[in-house]
């Protein structure tokens, strides 16, 4: 059998190798083992939700969890790509690209955030690190209350 040939990225590829390639393809965007954490807590409570959905229509965005009804939308954000104060470590590769997405990523949450206090949702912002029994209690909590509340 002959040697499969090596991996060669395409002209003008961001992966500087092919270990690096995989790394990164490896990386979920949705259904983190928190995210998930928290939904079967929320769940378990009696709330239903969407999932990975857009809060609204016109926004290239989704929340993790979306209670329509309520207008409330869930984020759990990854400490590295959202850039926590108390986790995120800026990389020995390729620093100034990498700091300058994670940079792009805060900046989009502020914008995500305010464009859904504008429609008059609420935005709730959890880091992945965070205990997800305090975070799912919360959510229920918040949510109950607002459908409590006469609209």
């Amino acid at each position: 059998m002959p040697e499969p040939e090596p991996w060669v990225p395409p002209e003008g590829s961001w992966a500087s190798s092919a270990a690096r390639r995989r790394n990164m393809q490896a990386i979920r965007s949705r259904d983190t083992k928190p995210e998930q954490s928290i939904r079967r807590l929320v769940h378990a409570s009696g709330l239903r939700y969407r999932v990975a959905a857009k809060p609204l229509p016109d926004l290239r965005r989704t929340a993790d969890l979306v209670f329509r009804p309520a207008k409330v939308a869930v984020f759990i954000d990854g400490c590295y790509w959202h850039g926590c104060p108390e986790h995120y470590v800026s990389p020995k590769t390729n620093p100034g690209y990498w700091s300058d997405k994670v940079a792009r990523n805060m900046a989009r949450d502020r914008d995500t955030d305010q464009r859904l206090k504008e429609a008059g949702w609420l935005v709730m912002r959890f880091w992945e690190h965070e205990d997800s029994g305090a975070c799912a209690q919360t959510i229920v909590n918040t949510v109950r209350a607002r459908r409590a509340i006469p609209t």
